[in-house]
């Protein structure tokens, strides 16, 4: 018995500060994160594998709503991981991914008032550098779930807000709004309302690892379709 709670010691004494030094790791500096869909293509691809910086924004302590202090706060233009606000059913990836973990671009922070015309965004009334949007049959159908934009319009909105055509709005307070690249495959900000500050959980940094998804065999593709060049693509 005693040898017994010597090999229990001894393997405490051993395994826990590791366990501890990894999990206290992931937790306040940086944890890994994979992209699960092409709502952010041309700049993440599925397939990707990210380490996400906690650091920046500050890390979150598990199983609260506590945040300590971060280096640098959320820009307009930030890449950033985050706990989405409540998703309708309509919208969600599984039927029990209520507050899916996103990553998606910050194109609003507090005060700004953001509007789409035509498949282009414009911030604070200028227009985004980037081209239009093709538009479609889709893009220009008013849906039902756009509803809540209207809490926040301002009095020149449109009365039938679609995904190329809505505001403009106002973003609150320590809020953000957030939007995929590829602006017709994301479900984001449009949909849901904008991110509170409170959700934010870090900055992708690089590419640590990247497969082709599609193409090869499966259950093979994770070695033989590896995507070399992403290894190690810093993302901005």
């Amino acid at each position: 018995m005693s040898r017994f709670r010597h090999t229990v010691r001894e393997l405490a004494r051993n395994v826990l500060p590791v366990v501890a030094v990894t999990l206290g790791t992931r937790v306040a500096l940086a944890e890994p994160y994979h992209i699960p869909s092409g709502s952010m293509e041309p700049t993440l691809l599925v397939g990707d594998w990210l380490f996400v910086n906690k650091l920046r924004y500050g890390p979150h302590v598990p199983l609260t709503h506590v945040s300590l202090p971060g280096y640098a706060e959320p820009r307009r233009g930030d890449i950033a991981v985050f706990v989405s606000p409540p998703q309708d059913p309509s919208i969600r990836m599984a039927p029990d991914e209520i507050t899916p973990v996103l990553v998606k671009r910050i194109v609003g922070v507090g005060g700004d008032t953001l509007a789409m015309r035509a498949g282009r965004l414009y911030v604070n009334g200028v227009a985004e550098s980037r081209g239009a949007t093709p538009a479609s049959d889709f893009t220009r159908e008013p849906l039902p779930i756009f509803a809540w934009q209207h809490q926040l319009e301002t009095s020149s909105a449109s009365t039938r807000p679609t995904l190329h055509d809505w505001g403009p709005l106002v973003v609150p307070r320590d809020m953000y709004f957030m939007m995929g690249d590829n602006r017709d495959d994301s479900v984001d900000s449009r949909f849901y309302g904008p991110v509170p500050r409170a959700n934010l959980r870090g900055t992708p940094t690089v590419v640590y690892y990247s497969y082709d998804t599609e193409a090869g065999l499966d259950w093979f593709r994770a070695v033989t379709e590896i995507r070399w060049r992403r290894l190690g693509t810093w993302i901005r």
